[in-house]
């Protein structure tokens, strides 16, 4: 019998290392072609007229059908049945020999009678931004894409509406890298055009418990002022907000400047009073009070001497006085909603922040800013 050989465990670790040369992949290559593809409007079979501009968005049915059971639905489902259809009438043999003559050159001149299966579709999507449409069919076509604080809660609604479980939830997880002062404002922007879906209760959740331990730097940021007006009120209004109260002025002045600015109609004495009942400003130093906040004008001036009287004595000053907003709170639970924009369904939305700061619809009527 042959004697064994014994080998040395160094080579036996690089044999078991080898790869497998057998199987090949190129996974970056096809995305790329995917991608390529995708970008080719001849190429495509379904055009998307994408938002209130009706961008074109490029698509390719067959690649959307088999990745997502949304689209395949949308783009390939059978129209619903119909009565059963009586029986053609009887042709005579003249007539049937004429049809069948003439078929050849009616199926070159009538091609757009083919199956709908096989022409080029036209279809309007008013949901989601064009933007956060075209990322999701980049996903969808090369199975990859660059999630990015302006449009993550876009894509991430979408993900969710058309079954994309993988990327809603890759844009969940990237939610808790991504909140940070720089970006805080850029999401709760976005949160505005999407607050009709049940993917965007859970973030601004997340923002608004960020805005409250951040307080003081949120205020400061410049893109504070591209705030919708109904969402820094709701910010000023938290309990949680963990903010001075002139920071939160100086907040609302700024917002009101900017505003101002772009509405020149408009005082900002009369923008900053939808503000001034989230301020409590006997907590302000009074010599804070006369020199920066007495002089713009611009705040009730007993308001102020209010401020100053529960300073001296706080016996002094009906507490409803000081900051009605929040009497009128505890008077109805420590509930207080702040109007939002329509849904496109036709129901009033709303931010509504009672301790655990959830999202609720309404039926009230809708305040423009």
């Amino acid at each position: 019998m042959p004697e064994s050989v014994l080998l040395p465990a160094s080579y036996v670790t690089m044999a078991e290392a080898e790869p497998d040369l057998s199987t090949f992949e190129n996974k970056s290559g096809l995305a790329e072609d995917m991608k390529f593809l995708a970008s080719m409007p001849e190429l495509c079979d379904v055009t998307f007229l994408v938002g209130e501009t009706k961008e074109p968005v490029c698509a390719v049915k067959a690649v959307l059908a088999a990745r997502s059971r949304v689209f395949h639905k949308m783009l390939y489902q059978a129209p619903s049945p119909q009565r059963k259809k009586e029986p053609p009438p009887r042709e005579n043999k003249l007539r049937l020999f004429l049809k069948r003559s003439s078929e050849p050159l009616l199926n070159l001149q009538n091609a757009s009678q083919q199956p709908q299966s096989q022409q080029h579709q036209t279809l309007i999507i008013e949901e989601f931004e064009p933007d956060v449409f075209r990322q999701l069919i980049e996903y969808i076509h090369t199975g990859c894409v660059t999630l990015q604080p302006r449009t993550l809660l876009g894509v991430m609604n979408a993900a969710d509406y058309y079954g994309l479980d993988e990327l809603r939830r890759a844009c969940a997880g990237f939610v808790q890298c991504c909140i940070n002062v720089d970006t805080v404002c850029a999401l709760l922007s976005s949160a505005e055009r999407y607050i009709q879906y049940k993917c965007t209760k859970s973030l601004v959740q997340k923002v608004l418990e960020f805005v409250d331990e951040h307080g003081n730097e949120v205020l400061n940021l410049g893109s504070f002022t591209l705030l919708p007006q109904h969402v820094v009120r709701l910010i000023l209004a938290r309990d949680e907000l963990q903010a001075d109260e002139f920071t939160k002025f100086q907040a609302a002045l700024m917002w009101g400047k900017k505003y101002c600015d772009n509405n020149s109609t408009t005082s900002l004495k009369d923008v900053i009073g939808n503000f001034i009942e989230y301020i409590q400003f006997h907590k302000i130093p009074a010599n804070v009070l006369m020199r920066e906040i007495h002089p713009l004008q611009l705040v009730p001036y007993t308001t102020l001497m209010n401020a100053l009287a529960y300073q001296a004595d706080p016996n002094s000053v009906d507490p409803g006085k000081l900051s009605p907003n929040r009497v009128r709170r505890q008077d109805q639970g420590r509930s207080m909603s702040v109007q939002s924009s329509l849904d496109p369904y036709g129901s009033n939305t709303t931010l509504s922040s009672s301790g655990s700061s959830e999202l609720a619809s309404s039926d009230g009527k809708h305040n423009s800013n």
